[in-house]
């Protein structure tokens, strides 16, 4: 593939964080709606990651606004819902009539998992998570559905079942696969994890991550899939495994330049591989993200546009 026709996405893990809205330096002034902050992103990158969708069962009329409120082109990766990824779940998290139909040992519960789930709940799950995302695809707005394992989802014949599994419910969608234990990409586990996924042609999605921890997955490049993809997550190497972290800290980090152009190379080898690379800067603290995205962007020749006059420049 030629550098004329390599497709690179540069983008950020949502739009909404709420100390990028307090930091004043992206959004202009006037930009104090979901809608309005949304089409202001949508001008300045061509493609975002949608977090919400992780948190909270998405529905299809909130699709088809983000459908309304983005360009044509623009395009959305979409996180999987939580159960759907094995984490722990948020009682208040699924729909109501689906935490009326739990039996009452669940009910109870703070949290629930997908294993403990009843068949008829895990079933409407998956279809209602499926069909939330039809307005997307259907506007040609849908880039991959990525799930990301908790580090606790172990190399094995059951979670090569369950990713088979994903790929059969969402046969019309790109899901993507993330990694949290390093046991999938060690020496003797590292071909077959690859090869797995591209016999499925399900892309696995690169991590730049903090190194040196017994949590810290590797940085491995490889497009298994019609999409290749790389989040980046800082390297707040500190905060990646301490107790009690919240989000904003483990992925309070800003990278320098150096850092940024030593993974250009490597993203355009996978853009040589893939239809459409996706890098995401997932260090969504203040707005580092968006800082980071656009300098990524500038260094990979794929620059989006800069604020109009009167708002302020990041770069």
């Amino acid at each position: 593939m030629t550098a004329s026709t390599k497709r690179i996405l540069v983008g950020t893990a949502g739009w909404t964080d709420k100390t990028l809205i307090d930091s004043g330096r992206f959004y202009p002034p006037d930009a104090k709606s979901a809608e309005s902050r949304l089409q202001y992103y949508a001008s300045q990158f061509p493609m975002v990651e949608v977090d919400s969708s992780y948190y909270g069962m998405p529905s299809e009329h909130t699709a088809a606004l983000w459908v309304e409120r983005t360009p044509s082109g623009f395009t959305l990766d979409i996180k999987a819902f939580s159960a759907l990824t094995q984490h722990p779940t948020p009682l208040r998290a699924l729909p109501k009539d689906l935490r009326e139909a739990l039996p009452a040992a669940l009910a109870e519960k703070k949290n629930v998992y997908y294993k403990d789930l009843p068949a008829e709940v895990r079933e409407a799950v998956w279809e209602r998570f499926a069909a939330a995302l039809v307005p997307i695809a259907d506007a040609g707005r849908l880039g991959v559905v990525l799930f990301q394992f908790p580090p606790w989802f172990l190399p094995g014949r059951e979670s090569r079942a369950y990713i088979e599994e994903i790929k059969d419910r969402l046969a019309r969608y790109t899901p993507a696969i993330e990694f949290r234990n390093p046991y999938w990409l060690a020496e003797d586990n590292l071909e077959h994890t690859l090869g797995f996924l591209r016999s499925k042609k399900l892309p696995f999605v690169c991590v730049d991550e903090p190194q040196g921890t017994r949590a810290s997955v590797p940085p491995v490049v490889s497009c298994t899939g019609p999409i290749a993809l790389v989040r980046f997550h800082g390297h707040n190497r500190e905060a990646w495994t301490k107790r009690g972290a919240t989000v904003a800290e483990k992925y309070d980090y800003l990278y320098s330049m150096d850092e940024l152009s030593a993974w250009a190379p490597r993203i355009e080898r996978l853009a040589d591989d893939a239809r459409e690379t996706h890098a995401i800067m997932n260090n969504c603290h203040d707005d580092k993200a968006v800082r980071n995205a656009r300098e990524l962007a500038a260094i990979l020749g794929q620059s989006p546009p800069l604020p109009g006059p009167g708002q302020r420049r990041l770069l």
